[in-house]
């Protein structure tokens, strides 16, 4: 009952491993660049690494890859894959996802898995809080963080929780089959994620508002133009308004979904704490 973990030095693989080992699930870890000799290579873009990392697998937990995703599927049926957990996004939701660079991605792996005989479980978690770490470097200088919508609102999910909902269902194919919004269990705008960093490094962090073509000047080395102008787009839609929240993690894990507080306190020495 081996349940094979892609993108294993990700933020919620690596939390999933040990989860799944604490319940005695064997557990193979894969990534495109393996760094030991106890992780498999399976890059997600290159079909000829399935065969080896699928063999004897009977569960995968999977990273959205929309380019080779009928090919995994069809190799993982191969293998006798019997459930697939895709780690997909919220963003699929949205009135447009194919037309739209932030969700097309993660649509086209689903579809994939849905066009497979492999039972699929959809995970689609929300905006995650690991994302503040893009602030860091401001924040580590004293400078202030460029925020062109700060009221933007997002309900900020631990990856922790997102891994733990990966490892019930994982643990519980009675839980499969079917899609689950995550969502962490309050709505915050980016400038009370900031308040609340602050918080948590004692002392105040600055917001320096930015028009969008200023904060796309800022990330160009980092975000292309088609995915900042969607984030942009995505912001300037949840400004003022709060996000829908839903007690998923909460429904398959028995605990409330972890605050953003409790990541900013886990997380402080990531802004020079």
């Amino acid at each position: 009952m081996t349940t094979l973990v892609t993108g294993s030095r990700g933020a919620v693989a690596r939390a999933l491993i040990p989860m799944l080992r604490e319940r005695g699930l064997p557990v193979r870890a894969a990534s495109r660049a393996p760094d030991d000799d106890r992780t498999v290579r399976c890059d997600l873009t290159d079909p000829g690494t399935f065969p080896a990392a699928l063999d004897g697998v009977s569960s995968v937990f999977l990273y959205a890859e929309p380019s080779c995703a009928d090919a995994f599927a069809a190799e993982a049926a191969k293998a006798g894959v019997r459930h697939i957990v895709l780690l997909s996004s919220s963003s699929v939701l949205t009135d447009d996802p194919s037309g739209n660079p932030l969700a097309v991605s993660h649509l086209d792996a689903e579809n994939a898995l849905l066009r497979s005989p492999i039972p699929a479980t959809l995970l689609r978690p929300g905006a995650f809080a690991g994302n503040a770490t893009a602030w860091s470097w401001a924040i580590k200088s004293g400078e202030p963080v460029s925020l062109p919508y700060p009221g933007a609102h997002s309900d900020a999910i631990h990856e922790d929780d997102v891994a733990a909902c990966a490892a019930a269902v994982l643990a519980d194919p009675g839980l499969g089959g079917r899609a689950y919004t995550l969502t962490g269990p309050q709505s915050i705008t980016f400038a009370e994620r900031l308040e609340i960093l602050g918080r948590a490094l004692g002392r105040e962090i600055g917001v320096k508002p930015v028009t969008r073509e200023e904060w796309k000047a800022e990330v160009a080395q980092y975000v292309r133009g088609a995915y900042a102008d969607a984030l942009l787009d995505w912001w300037e839609s949840c400004d003022g308004v709060p996000a829908s929240l839903t007690t998923a993690v909460e429904d398959l894990t028995g605990r409330p979904a972890r605050t953003f507080e409790s990541w900013a306190r886990a997380h402080a020495a990531d802004f020079g704490r």
